[in-house]
């Protein structure tokens, strides 16, 4: 399996920028999708963005399009997401995805998760 660690997470003030990183270690990085998700406390985990195994496609929700890029580093074994123009409404808890299949907007698809960083976006 894939084990992931997040980086990069902090205190940002409205309309700054913060790029989080997802190492990984384990069974090869390049087969896998990736995709990033958040969770701000008393509220559900929802999905941020996804990348295919090749970066050639990605998907984002609605909230962060156009501000949040999601890309990857094969030879880095590495994930980031690039977040511009930050709101207070995207501080929570910003976890990196593995899944072995076709990328996905449903986190029970994921085969494996990083232990989280923090995103706090001030005023």
């Amino acid at each position: 399996q894939v084990q992931l660690v997040e980086s990069g997470g902090g205190l940002v003030q409205t309309g700054g920028s913060l790029r989080l990183s997802c190492a990984a270690s384990g069974r090869t990085f390049s087969t896998y999708s990736m995709a990033w998700f958040r969770q701000a406390p008393g509220k559900e985990r929802e999905f941020v963005a996804y990348i295919s195994f090749g970066g050639v496609s990605s998907y984002y929700s609605d909230s962060v399009k156009g501000r949040f890029t999601i890309s990857r580093d094969n030879a880095k074994n590495t994930v980031y997401l690039q977040m511009n123009s930050l709101k207070p409404e995207d501080t929570a808890v910003y976890y990196c995805a593995a899944a072995a299949s076709m990328p996905t907007r449903q986190a029970r698809l994921y085969d494996a998760w990083g232990q989280g960083t923090q995103v706090t976006v001030s005023s």
